[in-house]
């Protein structure tokens, strides 16, 4: 199957793109900065993430779009951040909408990236994919994401929005930044340690797509994380003992906030988000617990 792969050079885009490549499947990747593929390896096509251009002829006929595109949200949200945030995701999904739209051959599916931020904040209780949107930046943002993505439906196209967690991973930078205070004896829990971290394996991550990809009965919205969300004080708990480390020494709200402004909601609010679709579906995880997925990153 032909997949063409917007933001294709991330953590997840590179994973998913040497999967899919290993299981033979014909992988183009969409890229400001095409670079030359290796002989078995995905090809890469240039664009800006936003303008026509003959990337587009590569959708018609393509079996599948995976659209991870759009500007990391790990650093300080100044205003112009948050525009970029937001604005990079609604125009690049808006320009393969649009590509979907003008081409002969529609793709059977497109899966497109999203983020349990969509919930906003919420203390207590399971967070299952039929809850509404937050109200805040993170949920505003990704409601106007997953309604540009939904626009390719109208052309026959399957729709799936994997709401993911925060992912774990070796190769995964803002993992690494989370163990940092950890390996300097001065980790443990941030802000009061009770809100809910839902938190996801990037193996798992790459199946879950890989998954959506397969599974013609699959749409809508669908969390991608584990089914065991902890509370941040596991979390730490469970951190400071794979790395033989104390794990007691607490991040102050007010301190993070100091330090990060906004983008501290990332660390201090969250949500217990289940995969209730995911699971209803038959997809199976390989990492189910945080202490097997902290284990084999550190």
């Amino acid at each position: 199957m032909k997949v063409l792969l917007a933001g294709g050079t991330g953590l997840i885009g590179e994973a998913l793109a040497k999967r899919l490549a290993a299981e033979g499947h014909n992988v183009v990747i969409l890229t400001r900065k095409p670079r030359e593929a290796a002989a078995q390896g995905p090809r890469h096509v240039r664009w800006d993430g936003a303008s026509s251009g003959p990337w587009e002829a590569e959708i018609d006929g393509a079996e599948a779009v995976v659209n991870l595109a759009g500007e990391s949200v790990g650093s300080r949200w100044a205003r112009a951040k948050k525009n970029r945030i937001t604005e990079s995701r609604i125009r690049a999904t808006g320009a393969i909408v649009r590509a979907i739209r003008s081409s002969t051959k529609k793709p059977g599916v497109l899966v497109n990236a999203s983020a349990v931020g969509f919930y906003g904040h919420v203390p207590e209780g399971e967070v299952t994919e039929a809850m509404p949107p937050g109200d805040d930046f993170l949920g505003t943002t990704c409601a106007q994401w997953e309604t540009e993505a939904q626009k390719a439906g109208e052309f026959g196209t399957r729709v799936v929005l994997m709401r993911t967690g925060f992912v774990i991973a070796r190769e995964a930078e803002a993992f690494r930044r989370l163990l940092l205070p950890f390996k300097l004896f001065t980790g443990g829990p941030f802000g009061s340690g009770n809100q809910w971290f839902p938190w996801i394996h990037l193996e798992d991550v790459v199946s879950g797509y890989a998954y959506a990809l397969e599974h013609p009965k699959l749409s809508g919205p669908a969390n991608l994380t584990s089914p065991n969300p902890v509370r941040v004080k596991q979390l730490a708990k469970e951190i400071g003992k794979a790395l033989h480390r104390p794990s007691f020494l607490p991040a102050p709200a007010f301190a993070l906030k100091l330090i990060l402004g906004e983008m501290s909601d990332l660390l201090l609010k969250g949500q217990k988000a289940v995969p209730l679709k995911l699971k209803e579906h038959g997809f199976v995880f390989k990492y189910e617990t945080v202490d097997q997925a902290i284990r084999v990153s550190v």
